[in-house]
C-alpha cells in the first residue's frame, strides 16, 4: 500500500509540474501506469478514411519538388504555345490558364490543410504517448532503485554475518590451536 501510496504521490508532483494538461485523466493515466503498457501506435492506417488518405496522399504529391518541376514545365509549355499558336485558346494575357491556376490553389490548399491537421493531431498523439511512456519509466525506474536498496541492505547484512560468523570461527581456532599447543608442551 505504501508503494502505491509513492506512485500516486510522484504522478500529482510529474502532472503539477507537467506542461501537459493531463489533469482531468489522472484515474486513467494511474491505471495505465501501474500495469499495462502504454505505447500506442499512432500511425495506424486503418483508421483514416478515404478522404484522409486521398488528402495526404496529395498533400505528398503536392509538397514535392517533383510536383513543382512537372507544374512549372506545365505553365512554360502552356504559355509557350498560346504564344505561338496560330489561333490560341488562350491568347497573351493567359486568362484561361489564370482561371485553371486559380481553381487548383483553391482546390488544393484546403486539401493541404487537411492533410495538416492530421498530421498536428498526429503530433499530439505521439507527445501524448511520450508523456505517458516517459511517466511509466521514470515510475519502473523508481521501484527498480527501491529493489536495489533492499538488495544492497540484504547484501550488506550477510557480509556482516559471514564476518561475525568468521570472525566466531577465527577465536574458535585460535582457541583450540592455543590448547593443542599448550597440551604438547605439558
Amino acid at each position: 500500500m505504501s508503494k502505491k501510496k509513492n506512485k500516486e504521490k510522484l504522478i500529482r508532483i510529474i502532472l503539477n509540474q507537467g506542461s501537459i494538461d493531463a489533469k482531468e485523466n489522472y484515474d486513467e493515466l494511474l491505471e495505465l501506469l501501474i500495469d499495462e503498457p502504454i505505447a500506442i501506435n499512432v500511425d495506424r492506417d486503418e483508421e483514416r478514411t478515404f478522404g484522409e488518405k486521398l488528402a495526404d496522399d496529395i498533400a505528398a504529391i503536392a509538397g514535392s519538388w517533383g510536383f513543382i518541376f512537372c507544374f512549372v514545365c506545365f505553365l512554360l509549355a502552356w504559355m509557350i504555345f498560346n504564344l505561338f499558336a496560330v489561333n490560341s485558346p488562350d491568347p497573351y494575357p493567359f486568362i484561361l490558364l489564370n482561371l485553371i491556376l486559380s481553381c487548383i490553389a483553391a482546390i488544393q490548399a484546403p486539401i493541404i490543410m487537411m492533410s495538416q491537421n492530421r498530421e498536428a493531431k498526429r503530433e499530439r498523439l505521439k507527445s501524448t504517448n511520450d508523456f505517458k511512456t516517459n511517466i511509466k519509466s521514470e515510475l519502473i525506474l523508481e521501484k527498480l532503485y527501491d529493489k536495489i536498496d533492499v538488495l544492497i541492505k540484504n547484501q550488506d547484512e550477510i557480509i556482516n554475518y559471514i564476518n561475525a560468523r568468521d570472525g566466531a570461527n577465527l577465536t574458535i581456532n585460535k582457541t583450540v590451536n592455543y590448547e593443542e599447543k599448550n597440551e604438547g608442551v605439558k
